[in-house]
């Protein structure tokens, strides 16, 4: 075989050659600008200046202070960038440790840089939930003049309610289609539009048969991404509705379930979504990619709750008396079974414990390592009548329509502390401590009709709730004297 003169293979970049692979191309000394207004980062400047009251001048100031700041970091780093961030979390820091010294006349700077090294490693802890906040001991009792205020109404009860991270916006769905956007401070709210047919199908939806067309609006689940970017909405369309929260403009429609969409939830901190339906199945969906991901099996009957919090875990109840927990990526699940009842509500306390209610009035607290509750609270939300609790909602099994009222339709817990709630249609809310093992009520807060939603603010300074005349999915109980809206009720923190 003849080679090429000078003893080597000639390279023209012909088949087989290196000198057109990437790989071997050496990477230019010269640092590639990286753009630091990422997608997460971009916020519309129109929607943000309505909702802080800017109009006319004050929104032009506020644009080109925008531009302003944006040209100032406009070339700096992802690096640059994280470091800016921190630089000025540890000054916030600084002034508010600062502050505290001169309220305690302390003159002694010494143990400073100890305090905030402290301080903001209980933050990033408490914010990833391995530290529990102790809020519950700090709750005071209520005064007669702190009660449930109606801060938005609705014209049919109100089924699923949320809050921003941030506890200034609130959104609400009613069973009559209705989805509101509203402003926790002042309560002015915002209707988000259904789009046309031919909008809905281009957005991915599949339409229907006719006879389901008339209720396709009808909302019963939502929920609201942890950057509060996105909005879910589920209901008997058997469709999971994605929409922009700053525009209020929906944006996809994720076909897939084969029966009514009953509960919605985020996982903490990123775009993933979890849907739980009443073809017994839960659903991953990536919202940003507009994408299924995966889906879970293992319940026997329809599923009524479902929540998550940072890991790829949904915890789910459902009719057929089980709690389960998903564990997405291995797809397995640990099966958790009710001593007599079915479960009607649910919610992570931490990555370990959970808190469910039951049809036949009893709040229990689980745990990870086992199978059965680890504290029962019976009679959690009795029914009073003439003086004296009814006994309906007992251990046995049988349940009658009597016994609605006591239905334990939503429990919530203020995200990474000890502060729970749980609420009923018998006229109360009702404050609960979970401590080591144990659940130890709190106070009663007075309010009347089904409460089928509630949500703590982070900083737990206010409850608010999603009452209505009838409950969540049927028509087996209807209280003429309830109001259809979201309550909220303030509380007062030692």
């Amino acid at each position: 075989m003849k080679y090429p003169k000078g003893g080597g293979f000639k390279r023209g970049g012909k088949k087989g050659s290196t000198d057109a692979d990437p790989f071997f191309e050496q990477e230019t000394k010269k640092r590639r600008k990286v753009s630091t207004y990422d997608d997460e980062d971009i916020e519309s400047i129109d929607s943000d200046a309505e909702e802080n009251g800017f109009h006319g001048e004050d929104r032009k100031g506020a644009e080109e202070a925008a531009e302003e700041e944006e040209d100032e970091f406009a070339d700096e780093t992802a690096g640059e960038k994280r470091k800016r961030l921190a630089e000025a979390l540890l000054l916030r820091t600084r002034e508010a440790q600062r502050r505290q010294r001169e309220e305690r006349d302390d003159d002694d700077e010494d143990d400073e840089d100890d305090d905030i090294v402290k301080t903001l490693m209980k933050k990033q802890q408490e914010d990833s939930g391995r530290v529990r906040r102790a809020i519950a001991s700090s709750v005071q009792e209520p005064l007669s003049s702190d009660e449930f205020s109606m801060i938005v109404k609705h014209r049919k009860s109100v089924v699923s309610v949320a809050l921003s991270d941030d506890d200034t916006r609130g959104f609400s769905a009613s069973k009559d289609g209705t989805i509101l956007h509203w402003d926790v401070s002042s309560g002015k709210s915002d209707k988000y539009k259904w789009p046309s047919d031919e909008v809905l199908k281009s957005h991915g939806m599949k339409v229907r048969e006719p006879r389901s067309k008339k209720h396709s609006r009808e909302s019963l689940a939502l929920a609201v991404s942890s950057d509060g970017r996105y909005l879910a909405t589920g209901g008997v369309d058997r469709h999971v509705h994605i929409w922009d929260v700053r525009t209020r403009e929906h944006v996809q429609a994720f076909p897939g379930h084969r029966n009514t969409v009953s509960c919605l939830c985020f996982r903490h901190g990123t775009a993933e979504l979890y849907s739980g339906s009443f073809d017994r199945s839960v659903k991953a969906w990536n919202v940003e990619d507009k994408a299924f991901v995966q889906d879970s099996f293992g319940h026997q009957d329809e599923i009524l709750a479902i929540d998550a919090l940072r890991k790829e875990r949904a915890l789910t109840v459902g009719r057929d008396r089980t709690m389960l927990l998903h564990k997405m990526p291995e797809t397995s699940r640990t099966i958790y079974r009710a001593p007599a009842s079915s479960l009607e509500s649910c919610c992570f306390i931490s990555d370990t414990e959970y808190l469910s209610g039951s049809d036949n009035g009893t709040v229990a607290l689980w745990g990870m390592l086992k199978k059965k509750p680890v504290f029962l609270l019976k009679n959690a939300h009795a029914v009073v009548a003439d003086g004296t609790a009814t006994t309906e909602n007992g251990d046995h099994d049988y349940v009658n329509s009597s016994t609605t009222n006591s239905w334990v339709s939503s429990v919530a817990v203020c995200r990474g502390s000890d502060l729970a709630a749980s609420g009923a249609g018998n006229g109360f809310v009702h404050l609960m401590a979970i401590e080591a093992g144990a659940i130890r009520p709190l106070f009663k807060l007075p309010l009347t009709g089904f409460v089928n939603s509630m949500a703590f603010a982070k900083s737990g300074k206010f409850l608010i709730a999603g009452v209505g005349q009838e409950t969540r999915f049927g028509r087996w109980g209807c209280i003429k004297s309830a109001q259809n809206g979201v309550a909220i009720h303030p509380l007062r923190l030692s």
